[in-house]
């Protein structure tokens, strides 16, 4: 009964996290400048990739909500001040750690965004949630355990400090799945995918120091994306 409500999927995605942060630490000293940055580069490349094929799942008739999720959400996170709140969050660990790693913040964010928001995050938790079923969430264990060796021979160990608002963020999806299971239907899932893409190309975009996109104040996006698909479900539903 109690694992009913333990993700644990969302547990052993932290555990994969920080074996491959530890790792990625040991081996920080042997990647030298041109390293990191053909391993920002490659990394960079390969979000791309993920996010247009997240993007690819847009339910028909969603564009415009699509927008508006993004639009909305960008405004409601600017107006708390979400970059902000989590970058103090961020710099509090680093001064409770007595970290001096530069990238400290940086690498925590970086890592919690390509973690976490991701089609393989949201239908992952939902499964868990729904079905408790846990094979997706053990394959994205694998590669965020690989991405993470990257992460901190590039970051530091921030990036091991990411596990802290995934177990916030992965996990509450999936224990909020297994008490709201009507909410998330395929379509509503397919839609957050989607919205989810778009901001893993922003990632990929600051990776490759392409632009710099606040992708912490558009995380509510998510939330906007929810409430459309939702509603748009009840009108096909009538």
């Amino acid at each position: 009964m109690i694992r009913k409500y333990v993700p644990l999927g969302t547990l052993i995605n932290i555990l994969a996290v920080l074996a491959g942060s530890f790792t990625g630490l040991g081996l920080k000293h042997f990647f030298t400048d041109a390293v990191q940055v053909i391993v920002f580069q490659a990394v960079g490349l390969g979000t791309v990739l993920i996010g247009m094929k997240m993007m690819w799942k847009l339910p028909e008739g969603f564009m415009l909500k699509f927008m508006f999720s993004l639009i909305l959400g960008g405004i409601a996170g600017v107006l708390v001040g979400l970059d902000q709140l989590i970058l103090q969050f961020s710099e509090s660990l680093k001064l409770l750690t007595g970290s001096q790693d530069q990238g400290f913040s940086e690498g925590l964010i970086t890592a919690f965004l390509l973690f976490c928001i991701g089609s393989m995050t949201i239908v992952g938790s939902l499964e868990e949630g729904i079905l408790g079923n846990r094979d997706l969430i053990m394959v994205k264990s694998l590669m965020d355990g690989f991405a993470s060796i990257a992460l901190t021979s590039t970051y530091g160990i921030g990036v091991a400090f990411s596990v802290i608002p995934m177990l916030l963020f992965q996990g509450g999806i999936t224990l909020m799945a297994s008490r709201l299971k009507g909410v998330f239907t395929v379509y509503v899932t397919d839609a957050l995918s989607a919205v989810g893409g778009a901001l893993i190309i922003g990632i990929a975009i600051n990776l490759l120091k392409l632009g710099n996109i606040k992708l912490e104040n558009l995380l509510p996006s998510l939330l906007f994306c929810v409430i459309f698909a939702r509603f748009l479900s009840k009108e096909r539903a009538v």
